[in-house]
């Protein structure tokens, strides 16, 4: 009978960077998780890498792949590691230039063939190499080939502080996987490209427009109704998008805040995520350090439940389990996890009181491997 082991990823800020208010990560965290009882227990910590803000993991569990934000470099790394299914622990396999800077997310292909690279870039347009959005071919051994193709995003937006130029935040692979798609914060825009799965190129397909300063950061797809959801960090709105599969456009169906007027100058939106089977959708405030929920309409429109303190300070990131019971809160400047159980009735959240300590946790990865 297969052995099953669970375990919990943790990146974070471990280099001194002006938008980070500390820098107290060691690099990627490890824990072992018991997913009965939500205990996590520190496994081990991989060093030698520089700032490890965000991580995702190949669906196997045998890999884990994490960026490296260096506020001073021309380009980002990112890292590919081997994941030992006894223990978790981490092994190097290589690395590749991200080609922008600010390395601010990445994710695979639903084939699990590329890895798909946002660079958020802070420095002026005019110096290389600028791109905004990178694809990486997997090799068979899950490490990374040289990159196969990438693209700039030209264009500013309506904040001259926030929006002085592009800065792409996420990028995602369309359901069907014909399309990728990249939430611009600077540009208020979700850019889609024409993806080729086999050899990783892409042509631009399209735009869809989101209201003048808003800052679209991370979105999500239903899983199995044709809508997204897209978190707009510096509006603190979510929008409720419909999708066309056929086209990889979008049209927007309804904007709605995630916390009270009052709330919203001083708050900025961070992660997004469905809960278990679609049926409500999450959203991380950093400020109000909150979690909002929304139930999802059978129209596919979001709407604002309630708002759940978020258990710290600044909650930059947040994952489910994979069995759907807890979620698990990176709250950077608490260097803390918080755990809340996952009411599956009406996806309402309960704080378990027992976190993690890790400094500046930025981004948590769950994952599941079978021996």
């Amino acid at each position: 009978m297969a052995q099953q082991q669970n375990f919990i990823y943790v990146g974070g800020c471990n280099r001194a960077t002006p938008y980070f208010a500390s820098a107290n990560a060691r690099g990627i965290s490890v824990f072992g998780f018991d997913p009965d009882t939500a205990c996590a227990t520190l496994v081990a910590t991989q060093g030698g890498i520089e700032n490890p803000t965000f991580l995702t993991a190949s669906p196997d569990g045998r890999m884990l792949y994490a960026t490296s934000e260096v506020m001073e470099w021309n380009e980002g790394l990112v890292s590919a590691y081997r994941i030992a299914p006894e223990s978790g622990t981490l092994s190097y396999v290589n690395r590749q230039s991200a080609l922008g800077g600010i390395t601010a997310h990445i994710s695979l292909d639903r084939s699990a063939g590329h890895l798909l690279l946002a660079n958020y870039m802070m420095l002026p347009e005019s110096e290389a190499p600028n791109q905004s959005v990178v694809v990486f071919p997997l090799r068979a051994d899950g490490g990374l080939a040289p990159a196969a193709a990438s693209a700039a995003h030209p264009g500013k937006g309506h904040d001259p502080a926030r929006q002085d130029r592009s800065h792409a935040h996420c990028v995602q692979a369309t359901p069907d996987n014909r399309h990728i798609v990249v939430s611009d914060l600077g540009i208020d825009r979700l850019v889609t490209y024409r993806f080729d799965a086999k050899t990783g190129q892409i042509e631009k397909a399209g735009e869809t427009a989101l209201p003048p300063g808003s800052g679209p950061r991370h979105f999500v797809f239903h899983p199995t109704k044709p809508f997204a959801y897209v978190v707009n960090e510096l509006a603190s709105t979510v929008a409720s998008l419909a999708f066309d599969a056929e086209t990889g456009r979008f049209s927007v169906l309804d904007v709605t805040a995630t916390v009270a007027e009052t709330a919203r100058a001083t708050n900025h939106c961070s992660e997004i995520r469905l809960g278990p089977g679609g049926r409500f959708l999450y959203v991380a405030n950093r400020g109000h350090d909150s979690l909002s929920i929304f139930k999802i309409g059978a129209d596919g429109i979001a709407q604002l439940r309630t708002t759940v303190a978020s258990g710290g300070k600044t909650p930059r990131h947040f994952a489910f389990a994979p069995d759907g019971r807890t979620l698990a809160v990176a709250n950077q400047d608490s260097d803390c996890i918080s755990l809340f159980a996952v009411d599956p009735d009406d996806g309402g959240l309960a704080h378990l009181g027992q976190d993690i300590a890790v400094g500046t946790p930025t981004s948590i990865c769950f994952v599941t491997v079978r021996d």
